[in-house]
Order: C-alpha cells, then structure tokens, then sequence
C-alpha cells in the first residue's frame, strides 16, 4: 500500500479519526415533527459503511420553528431524542472501525416554513400549515417568502437555549463532533451578513456586532459541551453577492472560534441571497477553505464539487484543506470511500461480508472497468 494523504489519520480535536474523508450533512426531509423515521435508520446505515472517517448527520432543528420543512429532523423532543438513539445504534452497528458521528445543529430562520424540495422549495402556503419566522431584521429571504420577525432580546434568548438543549441531547446521545450551521442563508448565517442583518442595536451594524450574536450562541454550545467531542462550525465563506459576507469575514469568524475553543470549520458558500449567480465547478469552494486555513490555523473541511478520488487527495496533499466532505457524491456511490482506497493503494478494513465484492478477488470489477 502506497501512502495517501487522503487516508491518513487526523485529530479532529479531541476526536481521532483514521482518514480526512467526511459525509457532509444532507438534509433527507422525511421526518416526522424531528424524528427520524425509518428512512433515516437505512440512510445511517448505508453512510456508515461509506468508509468516510466522519458522518455528520443532516441540519437538525434545535427547536419545532427552527425546521426548514415539516420534514426536516429535530432534536427539541425527548421523542427526537429517543428516534435518532434508534438509528445511530443501529449506524454504529454495522460501521466501518474509527468511523465517527456527528450532528449539525441549526435553526432555518427566515428560510424556515418552507416546502421539501421536490414539492417546490417555496415558502409554505396558506394551506400547507406554515409557521411564523424569525430573523435578525424583518426582511423576506425573496420576493413571495414569509416576512420575518425580527427577534427581540427575549427571542434572542430562547434560541440560545435552544442551541444549548439540543447540544446538551446531542452529548447524551454520544455524538463525536457536534456542528454549528452559520452557513447557507439560515438563522446564525443571516446575523452575519449584512444583506440580511439591519439591525441598529448590539447585534447589528458592523462586522463585529453582525457576529456577536453566532459568537453568543457558540460561546454558550461551548460551555455546555463536554471537552471529549470535537465542536465546529459550517459557514458561507462566500455570498457571491457585492457587498455581502465574504471570505475574509468568514476567516476572522474562524479566528475568534478558535479562541472559543472551536476545533474545526467547514468552508461552504451562497444561500442568503436569491438571485446570487454562483460559479459552480468541480472544486469552486476549495480556494475559500484554504485562505481560512492560511489565516486562522484552525482545521478546515472542503465541500463542494468534490467527486473524483484524486482530486481529494490532491485537496489535502496541497495544503488546500485538512479534510474533505461529501454529500451528493456519496449519495451516487455509497461505496465512495472503498473505491478511492482502491484508487489511491490505500488500505480500507472492509466487512467481511462483502469483501468478496473487492477488486482483488471479484473477476466482475474487471469487467465493470473495461465495460466503462
């Protein structure tokens, strides 16, 4: 076996994980009020066996209001509570050796109340049981979304408790790595950016004050969350939008985590603005987690685009990011980490009941690779 950066180990703070392959968390909008279903126990499962070193479970809502859909998990019940207990034993039952877990915790804010997206993707209507939304200012995310209330000092409040209670059900469900979502237009990501926070007090107007208010609520996940689980955070480094939230911003967020006592940050992009015309290509987010890296020395994760075995390996033997995440490419191939193993002469421990299926001993793969 030949070395691979890809396949070497990592501390991810506290938390040892054998590779710097991550599954980025994806929302799967089959819940029922949070809890997984059924769906969720097979969709666990299959991650598990991924060979990824990390699965992060999709944006959780850490309260009923804070869901993007009526299908989107929850961890604001002892029922939700009790549902994902049910399928991460389960993941954990048939996972791959050093594979670790982790759930992103978010509140959807202005984009909250909203359709799953093979229903539309718009806002709720009249007759779909929509819910009021919340934001830092009272501006709609687009033109036929809800207009949000902006939150008071006692709003302000109970979403931070909020945060803090699902982190706290998050610990007793004994997830490796818990991670806050800034990014992608929803709640913590709208403070941040100045196309979306107006607000004249404490916790708008400049730079400092747009991020007081996701520091508050990290400051208070962090006192609240044991030292033995790895804490990080998913931004939008980018809103591809003049005058929004850029990569410089996301870089000194990234700074004053660290001096949280944050282990790690996930470098995504867009989401907050509607008409934003992003340059989507394989890779196009990876320049972003590499000057955050450069400037914060904080572990930085990749995502976006990232498909090809050897273009994540080449990502980390560069210096370009300290890991690499995947969603829809896993989605696509279940199997992605075994077969960049393979690719890369890396050595995977693969289950033994489906060893038999590996290059090195089914004639089949050979015929699968001339057929491609």
């Amino acid at each position: 076996m030949t070395a691979s950066a890809l396949f070497s180990p990592l501390a991810l703070g506290p938390v040892p994980l054998p590779n710097r392959i991550v599954v980025a968390p994806m929302c799967q909008y089959s819940a029922d009020d949070g809890s997984a279903t059924d769906w969720h126990l097979q969709h666990w499962m299959t991650l598990a066996m991924s060979g990824a070193a990390l699965v992060v479970l999709e944006a959780t809502g850490v309260e009923r209001r804070g869901r993007i859909t009526h299908g989107c998990l929850g961890l604001y019940s002892d029922a939700n509570e009790r549902a994902i207990a049910r399928g991460l034993a389960a993941a954990r039952g048939v996972a791959l050796p050093g594979t670790r877990f982790g759930i992103q915790l978010g509140h959807a804010g202005r984009k909250a109340s909203s359709q799953r997206p093979w229903e539309g993707g718009r806002a709720l209507g009249p007759a779909e049981d929509p819910w009021p939304t919340v934001g830092p200012s009272a501006l709609p995310f687009s033109e036929g979304w809800h207009t949000p209330e902006a939150l008071d000092e006692a709003g302000l409040e109970r979403v931070t408790a909020a945060f803090v209670a699902a982190a706290r059900r998050a610990v007793r469900l004994g997830f490796d790595a818990i991670e806050l979502h800034m990014a992608h237009g929803y709640l913590l990501h709208s403070f941040l950016s100045p196309l979306s926070n107006r607000r004249d007090d404490r916790w708008g107007g400049d730079a400092e004050r747009r991020r007081a208010f996701p520091l508050a609520v990290a400051r208070a996940v962090r006192d609240a969350v044991p030292a033995g689980i790895a804490l990080g955070v998913r931004v939008s480094a980018s809103e591809w939008v003049e005058g929004g939230f850029e990569v410089g911003d996301a870089a000194v967020l990234a700074v004053e985590l660290k001096a949280l006592g944050f282990d790690f940050i996930c470098a995504s992009s867009g989401g907050n603005a509607s008409h934003a015309r992003i340059p989507v290509a394989p890779g196009y987010q990876v320049p972003f987690a590499r000057e955050i890296r450069q400037k914060s020395g904080l572990v930085t994760r990749a995502v976006g685009l990232i498909v090809d075995a050897q273009q994540a390996e080449d990502i980390i033997a560069r210096g370009d990011a300290d890991q690499v995440a995947l969603a829809r490419a896993v989605l696509d191939d279940p199997r992605w980490g075994w077969h960049a193993a393979e690719a890369l002469g890396a050595e995977l421990t693969l289950p033994p009941q489906y060893r038999r299926a590996a290059a090195a001993t089914w004639p089949g793969r050979k015929l699968l690779e001339a057929a491609e």
